[in-house]
């Protein structure tokens, strides 16, 4: 995966998979398939799969890359503790599946907690056919 920073200043990780690496061929597949990771992990709870082009496509002003066939958030939180108010911030967490013509883009937001952002990073490399 590669990290970037997103408008100067949020580090997001980047996952590229060329479309004939994965066997899941459409964008429900690999969110049901990211739900299932969720709802089997000890402590993530499964909140919602956000149809993010469906809700971008409903503004008669929209403004979508046309390289963008589609995108959902798979939206969970993980967490057994709450140390202070600032955690609220960085949760819950996201998962974006991006469809692009040949290829899948998984992304999401560093998280503060280095065990569980490894786990997010192995589920989206699991998705890769071995």
């Amino acid at each position: 995966m590669k990290q970037s920073i997103f408008k100067d200043k949020y580090p997001v990780w980047t996952l590229e998979l060329e479309k004939q690496e994965v066997q899941l061929q459409d964008i429900d597949s690999i969110a049901t398939y990211f739900k299932t990771k969720i709802d089997n992990h000890p402590i993530a709870t499964f909140i919602a799969i956000f149809d993010h082009m469906k809700h971008t496509k409903s503004f008669d002003d929209a403004q979508i890359n046309p390289e963008i066939k589609d995108i959902k958030n798979i939206i969970f939180c993980f967490g057994k503790e709450i140390p202070n108010t600032k955690v609220a911030a960085v949760r819950p967490r996201s998962i974006a599946v991006c469809e692009l013509e040949d290829k899948w883009v998984i992304e999401f937001l560093e998280a503060p907690n280095e065990t569980l952002h490894n786990v997010m990073e192995q589920w989206s490399k699991d998705l890769k056919v071995k």
